[in-house]
């Protein structure tokens, strides 16, 4: 996917900023918002956004500080939030730092599957994205506003002045 470090980080910084934007909209109480006693809360699915992060990296050769362990999940949002912000900017800096254009095409066994050092950056991308659309749910749910990604939300269309698109 990526064939240069600085094509990994356009696209990382938008997708780890969009992924900040909606834990930093988590509240404690919203953790624990799920749609049945079956499914992952909130907070789970937070967490394990978090943890994610250093659990892909550590099948390659990256080294940085990440939490890995995605159970229990803690209960403050605050420290999810600010714990995304530092694995995101870990994994950033170990990247930078550790890799030139060439690590991209270094070849990882990933669950089974052999993916190269850039498969596994964009796979990271994707499993926040999908991770963000399940938790901007159970934000509605628990009565949170979901900030705009790709776009203004709900909320925001009247702070840019125009009308939301009908129901």
């Amino acid at each position: 996917m990526f064939q240069t470090l600085n094509s990994f980080f356009k696209v990382w910084d938008v997708e780890a900023g969009a992924t900040q934007k909606i834990l930093n909209q988590l509240t404690d109480e919203s953790l624990l918002q799920k749609v049945t006693s079956q499914n992952w809360t909130l907070g789970r699915i937070a967490w394990h956004t978090v943890t994610a992060i250093g659990v892909i990296a550590s099948r390659t050769d990256l080294s940085f500080d990440s939490p890995n362990q995605d159970y229990p999940v803690p209960t403050s949002a605050k420290f999810i939030s600010d714990s995304y912000r530092q694995a995101s900017s870990a994994l950033s800096q170990a990247v930078k730092n550790q890799w030139n254009d060439k690590s991209l095409g270094e070849i990882q066994e990933f669950f089974g599957q052999r993916m190269s050092n850039s498969d596994l950056l964009f796979f990271m991308i994707q499993h926040q994205i999908h991770h963000r659309g399940q938790m901007t749910i159970l934000m509605r749910q628990a009565g949170l506003t979901v900030p705009g990604l790709y776009g203004p939300s709900k909320e925001e269309w009247a702070v840019i002045g125009m009308d939301a698109p009908k129901m």
